[in-house]
């Protein structure tokens, strides 16, 4: 609307005024900070390291201790190699902040959470009748050599198959060898599958075992700062997430 000559076009960056007074634009420097909740926090804001995490063989924490490494720049993880038959041990004497481990466990003064099944496979030499097919059942191996060696986690038994005439295998990987040279299987869950895999070998998923579960503890009585960051992670909460 056209006005008269006492109209006045406010020049740019200048304080708005109201009707009955002026207002005083704020400093510049007086506004309070903007913050990124996803940032890195500040030198001396995370608590101190490392953070001892334990895990079983053929265990895959890499995209969690990716997350890690992103959340927590000045915290280190240690990674720590655990056996099956001292997992709860390493977690109860401290000697590792928390672990990723397989179950079943004794749960007895620990926390657990589920992380992942792994199907249960059958090694075998890679030229064995028994990869004719693309997976096998319980019944399959009936009459079949199968190995069970002394590190063994799946506990399994399989009905009509033949014990070996040689003592257990001290490890997977010795039994997985001991295939490779074409006598008998051993049944393990792939992932351990994948980490002894040979040229000489090859495995087929066991339909009708049950699945291998594998998962996250720690001390009921001794969760750190540091615990939590990690089992945040693993729940799959931001970085600005609350907890729960």
């Amino acid at each position: 609307m056209a006005g008269g000559g006492g109209s006045q076009r406010r020049r740019p960056g200048a304080p708005r005024q109201r009707p009955g007074g002026s207002r005083t634009a704020r400093p510049r420097d007086a506004r309070p900070p903007r913050t990124n909740p996803a940032d890195a926090p500040p030198p001396g804001a995370e608590p101190a390291g490392p953070f001892r995490l334990g895990a079983i063989p053929g265990a895959t924490p890499g995209k969690w201790i990716s997350t890690w490494n992103e959340r927590m720049p000045r915290t280190p993880l240690e990674l720590v190699p655990l056996a099956v038959a001292g997992q709860r041990d390493a977690v109860l004497s401290a000697s590792v902040d928390a672990a990723i481990v397989r179950l079943p466990l004794d749960r007895d003064g620990l926390h657990v959470i589920a992380l992942y099944d792994e199907v249960p496979v059958v090694v075998c030499a890679a030229d064995s009748h028994l990869t004719a097919a693309d997976e096998l059942t319980l019944d399959d191996l009936a009459g079949e050599i199968v190995l069970t060696p002394a590190d063994d986690v799946l506990h399994l038994e399989v009905p009509g198959a033949v014990a070996p005439a040689f003592d257990p295998p001290a490890t997977t990987e010795d039994a997985i060898a001991t295939v490779a040279a074409g006598v008998g299987a051993v049944i393990v869950p792939m992932s351990l599958a994948r980490l002894h895999h040979r040229r000489d070998v090859a495995f087929r998923p066991l339909a009708d075992a049950p699945l291998s579960s594998v998962a996250l503890a720690w001390p009921a009585e001794a969760a750190t700062p540091l615990v939590d960051v990690f089992v945040g992670i693993v729940r799959g909460r931001t970085a600005n997430s609350s907890r729960g």
